[in-house]
């Protein structure tokens, strides 16, 4: 049998950083702050804690996301409106905020976002990052009916979003907080 690229792991490994003028502590209560994430997020409209004390370790917040049609738009991708659930793996103020996606069950998956901040002459820098160990439930839906060749071109759109998103969200959270 002959591995898929969506064996691999990770399969997706990225991150970006920015410049802010703000200090660790005031850009860690801005981005730990996961219902305002539709100031910041190109796809997430915001959201509630569902369970757990909000932005700790082991609370659960449930985001509602809006895709459009653009978005990879030869893949078989949720469009529109769609909800996921997240559970807090990591909330250190002022050095790290860092997330787990859940499947429908509420099962961890090696799906983790996070920021991590750091001093800088005046400011922090911001750093944002995703990695995904195994492919999500999610992944695999998508590709289930891809060939490979369509899995590989897939996986590298997929990239080149992700990296967009990335560096779209931190020019964002700076406007936010430097107040743009």
């Amino acid at each position: 049998m002959t591995q898929s690229i969506i064996d691999t792991s990770p399969l997706f490994e990225l991150k970006a950083e920015i410049h802010i003028s703000a200090t660790p502590l005031e850009v860690y209560s801005v981005v730990s702050d996961l219902p305002r994430s539709a100031e910041w997020s190109p796809e997430c409209r915001g959201g509630t804690w569902v369970s757990g004390e909000p932005s700790t370790v082991g609370a659960v917040f449930r985001g509602e996301n809006l895709r459009s049609e653009d978005v990879v738009a030869w893949a078989p991708l949720v469009r529109g409106v769609w909800h996921t659930e997240c559970r807090i793996t990591a909330a250190e103020p002022g050095r790290t905020f860092q997330w787990m996606m859940l499947t429908h069950a509420r099962e961890d998956q090696e799906s983790i976002w996070g920021f991590d901040m750091a001093p800088a002459e005046d400011g922090s820098v911001l750093t944002h990052h995703f990695r995904m160990g195994r492919a999500t439930a999610g992944i695999h839906k998508i590709v289930a009916d891809l060939d490979e060749d369509d899995r590989k071109r897939f996986v590298a759109d997929w990239t080149a979003k992700l990296e967009q998103d990335l560096d779209a969200t931190l020019k964002r959270i700076k406007d936010v907080i430097e107040k743009r």
